[in-house]
């Protein structure tokens, strides 16, 4: 692998660049609430060759909504599966976007 190709990999959101301690402490959180998260099948963290957790920036964005309803008052296992159905929302939405993009489209 070369440096170039490291470097592509900031930019990409699914690549496990953090540690479960970095990743708890960007979020503002414990690493036990993370690996809450994890049993709840929330999120699923890549693992290293040695065997520890790694977060990719996409997984984070997921955490920090959960942790924003934790907050709130809602118990984790609900704030997990509100999260879920919010990001199952957001992709039919997405599909039936395109759906009716096409659909609006002249024939050709």
């Amino acid at each position: 692998m070369t440096a170039d190709d490291s470097f592509g990999r900031l930019d990409d959101d699914d690549y496990p660049a953090y540690t479960m301690g970095r990743a708890a402490e960007m979020l503002g959180t414990t690493q036990g609430f993370l690996r809450a998260i994890g049993e709840a099948r929330l999120i699923t963290p890549l693992r290293s060759e040695g065997g520890h957790r790694r977060y990719s920036r996409y997984q984070l964005r997921i955490a920090a909504r959960a942790r924003e309803l934790v907050d709130q008052g809602t118990p984790i296992e609900a704030a997990c599966r509100i999260v879920i159905l919010e990001d199952q929302l957001a992709e039919a939405q997405r599909i039936n976007a395109e759906y009716r993009r096409a659909a609006s489209r002249p024939d050709t």
